[in-house]
């Protein structure tokens, strides 16, 4: 009997608010697609619901937030609640940008996985992803 097709693992990659620099979320974006991974980005200046329904629409696994507003506290749980409202509490959320140290664990209180703070490595971003995001079959 053949062994069912593991499909790649399907990261959104977005930016949420006012951000006008996006430089560092296209880089993650590179770094995942290079590691084998299928990586949607919306661009910049994107509400809650607009990826919340990327995210849908692209059947990801994963939506990686770059945030650099300062209004993280406020978009990141969004994200996360507009999530369980559409049946999709599975999708994991991730993210990273100038988010003060102290705002981390409030944030991963309420739902989002991980935080990567300025100086974070691509590798360590790309392997962290493989560890902690199932890829579908």
């Amino acid at each position: 009997m053949a062994q069912p097709t593991k499909h790649p693992i399907r990261v959104l990659i977005a930016k949420p608010g006012l951000d006008g620099h996006d430089r560092g979320a296209k880089v993650v974006a590179r770094a995942l697609r290079d590691a084998g991974m299928e990586v949607i980005y919306t661009g910049l200046h994107q509400t809650p619901e607009m990826i919340v329904r990327s995210a849908l629409q692209e059947d990801v696994q994963a939506v990686g937030l770059s945030i650099l507003s300062g209004a993280h506290m406020t978009l990141f749980p969004e994200v996360i609640e507009l999530l369980k409202k559409e049946g999709a509490a599975d999708v994991v959320v991730f993210g990273g940008g100038i988010i003060p140290k102290d705002d981390v664990e409030k944030l991963k209180q309420q739902g989002v996985k991980q935080i990567f703070l300025p100086g974070a490595s691509t590798k360590e971003i790309v392997e962290w992803v493989k560890a902690n995001i199932s890829a579908r079959t």
